[in-house]
């Protein structure tokens, strides 16, 4: 089946003068790399069932989109990696959201509310691969979707990786969180153009690979169930990774 993965859309939205958090609620992730694919409908239908109302794709899919018509799904379609280059010219832009956006944008159509500009191209695994593409490509698809009259209510964004951002070794704290060294200057463009256009900051917060990738992480501290040794921070109590995680963000 398609893998279908439940997950916390958290998002930020910079505003002048501070930080708003906005949570939006429970959704899932639409995935379609599977081997044993149901169709559009029968997916659609769960999430109707099981009260989704969010939900997240990885592509723009015109079968998944159909199946989303008429249903008020708030939806996140989303351009892959290997995209963000064509989207550095702005006609290809354009022609995206009208192919992927716009058409799908009347009564009875598909409730599309961001567009993932990539997904988590800043990994460090990329190598720098996506670094000069990644806010050309999203300031062209914000432009394309304000020049097409519907900037307003579809917002641009670019999913991230929590890897973005840390604290350093020698303070290991939330409140010491700074984006990572070599896409400091990026990031704050980055954040600068979405609070212009008062789009989301989106990340992906993963508190199990913590878990995952080192045998030593304290277990209960991967989950929510409180630790009997909480983190510090000039006062502030942190029982998750998850909560440390977030507020390593917000410092940043």
């Amino acid at each position: 089946m398609k893998r279908v993965w439940f997950l916390r859309w958290v998002l930020i939205v910079a505003i002048l003068g501070g930080v708003g958090v906005c949570v939006e609620g429970l959704g899932v992730n639409w995935g379609t790399m599977a081997t044993h694919e149901l169709p559009p409908e029968v997916v659609v239908q769960m999430l109707q069932d099981n009260g989704i109302n969010k939900v997240k794709l990885f592509d723009a899919d015109q079968t998944t989109l159909n199946a989303l018509a008429g249903t008020n799904i708030e939806v996140m379609v989303a351009i892959p990696n290997d995209l963000l280059v064509a989207m550095n010219k702005y006609d290809r832009a354009k022609e995206w959201v009208r192919r992927n956006v716009t058409r799908y944008n009347f009564n009875g159509g598909v409730n599309i509310k961001y567009v993932a500009v990539g997904n988590e191209p800043f990994l460090t695994s990329y190598n720098g691969s996506f670094l000069n593409a990644t806010l050309p490509a999203l300031q062209n698809i914000q432009n394309a979707l304000n020049e097409a009259g519907v900037g307003d209510t579809i917002k641009a964004t670019v999913p991230l990786n929590a890897d973005v951002y840390n604290s350093p070794e020698s303070t290991p704290v939330p409140s010491a969180g700074r984006f990572r060294s070599d896409i400091s200057g990026l990031m704050t463009e980055i954040v600068q153009f979405l609070n212009k256009n008062n789009a989301p900051f989106t990340v992906n917060i993963y508190p199990f690979l913590s878990l995952y990738g080192n045998d030593d992480f304290p277990l209960d501290y991967a989950f929510f169930d409180g630790v009997s040794a909480p983190i510090d921070d000039n006062g502030i109590s942190y029982t998750n990774v998850f909560d440390a995680n977030f507020d390593t963000l917000v410092s940043a």
